[in-house]
């Protein structure tokens, strides 16, 4: 009895914690945050100045004694007290303060993770929700939360297929009677694509550019295949030989270049998938295809390449950057029954 009225007076919330950006669904409400996963902190101690969009504005423009960071690195904690606080910031905006102020109000959460992280890794993913101010955590991982989010039918004795393409990673899961019958991860999201980005300008015109520049050109000429329409953009950075502000005007063919070998390795990732999947399995896909999901999957003419590198159709999602939020909102509907199987 006790159990229940906890229950009914607390909050489910689900976390798509990712390396890019952080979203957060509310059992009864959806999404309501959606923010970059980047902390401000004061330089040489764990003050936060800012999280989220804030933080992200000061990327590359704070002064000496500011820093700031991504706690999150290939889907994973890279710093385990800023993602606390970064966590401790999300919970509390979405829930009423008055939740926080016990321990037997405060949130039930599930938290989206890489398949392919350790059990280490996971762990520390839920002592840090648990610092932050949760009740109760419980992991999922993230091409699972992504099916869900899609509304794969990942319950049926049939193979579905998804490839979720984050910031930090490229997580390629095929899925059946309610588990993952083969999953592959591989650092091949969008940071990476960003990084080639950077050093192709830095090879080629000795350019430096920032990271939120870097993301601009990907979004706006990127690709990863000839799409038909070929564009260009100014592009604005320092002058490594010079050193001096430097603009010039680059070309998509020029980008869709830089970008081969993380757009290389997600191919390879779906195919290596694909090489493991049993027969049966495999003629689901047939009919069934390939579902893409995670912001990166964005990118112009992933899709046509990925038809004609595995002779599947393939679908973006709808929504596809808040396929796993969505996925773990769907999970918290369950919450009762996966606290009954975890103990």
């Amino acid at each position: 009895m006790f159990e229940k009225l906890k229950n009914m007076f607390s909050m489910d919330i689900g976390i798509d914690l990712g390396t890019a950006n952080s979203l957060v669904f509310v059992k009864g409400k959806g999404i309501v945050l959606d923010e970059p996963s980047v902390v401000a902190i004061q330089n040489g101690t764990k003050k936060v100045i800012a999280v989220g969009a804030k933080a992200k504005e000061m990327i590359g423009k704070t002064p000496g004694n500011i820093v700031a960071i991504r706690p999150m690195k290939s889907g994973v904690i890279a710093d385990f007290d800023i993602t606390e606080a970064m966590l401790h910031y999300f919970i509390v905006n979405a829930c009423p303060k008055r939740m926080m102020l016990s321990r037997y109000t405060r949130p039930r959460v599930v938290v989206a993770v890489p398949s392919g992280i350790t059990e280490v890794e996971k762990r520390a993913v839920e002592d840090a929700a648990k610092a932050a101010g949760a009740r109760a955590v419980f992991t999922v991982e993230e091409p699972m939360a992504a099916a869900i989010g899609v509304k794969l039918p990942v319950a049926e004795p049939a193979g579905s297929m998804i490839v979720d393409i984050g910031g930090g990673t490229c997580e390629v899961a095929i899925i059946s009677l309610g588990g993952i019958v083969h999953a592959h991860s591989v650092r091949a999201g969008g940071d990476a694509m960003d990084d080639c980005i950077i050093s192709y300008l830095n090879r080629a015109y000795h350019l430096l550019i920032g990271e939120r520049m870097a993301e601009d050109i990907k979004i706006q000429i990127g690709s990863a295949f000839p799409t038909g329409e070929e564009n260009s953009m100014e592009v604005s950075g320092r002058d490594i030989v010079a050193g001096l502000p430097k603009t010039l005007v680059v070309t998509s063919e020029e980008i869709r270049d830089a970008l081969q070998q993380p757009v290389r390795d997600i191919v390879n990732a779906v195919r290596t998938t694909l090489d493991r999947c049993e027969p049966e399995l495999a003629a689901d896909l047939v009919g069934r295809g390939i579902v893409l999901s995670g912001g990166s999957s964005q990118l112009r003419g992933l899709a046509a390449l990925l038809e004609k590198e595995t002779k599947l159709p393939v679908f973006l999602a709808k929504e596809p950057l808040f396929a796993v939020a969505k996925g773990t909102g769907e999970m918290t509907k369950e919450l009762d029954l996966l606290l009954k199987n975890k103990h």
